[in-house]
């Protein structure tokens, strides 16, 4: 049997809050996106009215927004000030590029052994839109197709504890590397990077594919350190660096 709501009577509870979580779930994506990709800057203050007005839902969704915003570390919310996009400090985007460079060495291991045809097409196929991006000096996309590959490469390796992890860490680095932009002539030489990484996966060889994305974010995070002028603490090593590790080929 189907029940309908009277015309002008208020939908159960559970619908509502279906409704209520499907709206701030809506506007936490939209958020993020508008975030990730540069059109709300790090350290920006948000407000419930603008973006209320701006996605067209009432203020309630996007408060909630807020809440889950800041449990993927995205934004943080001040007593009496409000919520911030939050500005990710080098030591702590250099914490981040450790934790990746394992995580990906993981990855990188796992996609040699199991790595599909139709997985391997769909990865090459970013890349070659990343050296399209890189040869037009195209940061702006180069930056969301690089997130897109390695959100790939983790979607791929089928762990998903794993990739739920992963994916919180890539966002909070996206902030620091926003407001750190991207050295255009550093371009080619990451999409080489990416390359190697595609063909040392398609080898079939798991240390080798391990070690080639380990050793392609600490490169990155070397170029982050040179990037910012800063001296990073002795604490900010890296455990292990390439130039420390025998590399089976």
């Amino acid at each position: 049997m189907e029940y309908a709501i009277a015309p002008g009577s208020s939908p159960p509870p559970s619908i509502a809050v279906l409704r209520s979580a499907s709206l701030s779930s809506a506007a936490q994506h939209e958020i993020e996106r508008m975030i990730l990709e540069g059109d709300i800057k790090a350290g920006a203050k948000l407000t419930e009215v603008w973006l209320s007005e701006r996605l067209g839902v009432s203020r309630g969704p996007i408060r909630e927004a807020f809440r889950m915003l800041e449990q993927a570390g995205l934004v943080r919310q001040e007593k009496n000030r409000g919520v911030f996009v939050r500005e990710i400090p080098l030591e702590e985007a250099l914490e981040i590029f450790d934790l990746r460079a394992a995580m990906d060495e993981l990855v990188g291991r796992r996609l040699a052994e199991s790595i599909t045809p139709e997985q391997l097409k769909t990865a090459r196929a970013i890349v070659e839109k990343m050296d399209t991006a890189a040869r037009s000096g195209d940061g702006d996309s180069y930056h969301l197709l690089n997130l897109q590959f390695h959100d790939a490469l983790v979607e791929f390796a089928g762990n998903r504890k794993l990739a739920s992890v992963y994916r919180k860490l890539v966002k909070e680095l996206a902030l620091y590397r926003r407001r750190n932009l991207w050295d255009h002539a550093a371009l080619p030489h990451s999409a080489a990077e990416h390359r190697a990484i595609l063909k040392a996966i398609a080898s079939g060889d798991a240390q080798h594919a391990g070690h080639t994305m380990y050793d392609h974010v600490i490169e990155s995070k070397r170029r982050a350190v040179d990037g910012s002028g800063v001296k990073p603490s002795p604490s900010a090593k890296s455990l292990r660096t390439p130039a420390t590790r025998k590399v089976k080929r």
